[in-house]
């Protein structure tokens, strides 16, 4: 199932709107991170695990594929995790998709 989820990064003073787009696959567990993130952004996938499991979640074992829209604007920075967690969450089930997460934004760092 894919899932969407709203976010947004910065380049120099000036915000874009980035997209989170989830998508979870019955099959052997993998967690793929693209969209030209960097450093930051590429650990999320760590921090988004323990937050998730720390907070009495069951973190999904399967393939994740996770791509940080637009792909041609770097991504810098741990403000995507909660959007990733939310589209993750949402993807496999946990979040209802009858929720409507599109018409919010959300920036978050997860610990």
């Amino acid at each position: 199932m894919l899932s969407t989820v709203r976010g947004a990064g910065l380049f120099g003073i000036d915000g874009f709107s980035v997209t989170a787009e989830c998508d979870c696959q019955d099959r052997m567990y993998s967690f793929e991170l693209v969209g030209l993130p960097d450093a930051a952004v590429k650990e999320a996938k760590e921090r988004v695990r323990a937050a998730c499991e720390n907070s009495g979640w069951p973190f999904p074992d399967t393939a994740l594929t996770v791509n940080l829209a637009p792909a041609d604007r770097r991504k810098e920075g741990s403000g995507f995790d909660l959007p990733i967690l939310l589209g993750i969450l949402r993807c496999c089930g946990i979040i209802d998709p009858a929720v409507d997460l599109m018409s919010r934004c959300f920036v978050g760092e997860l610990s």
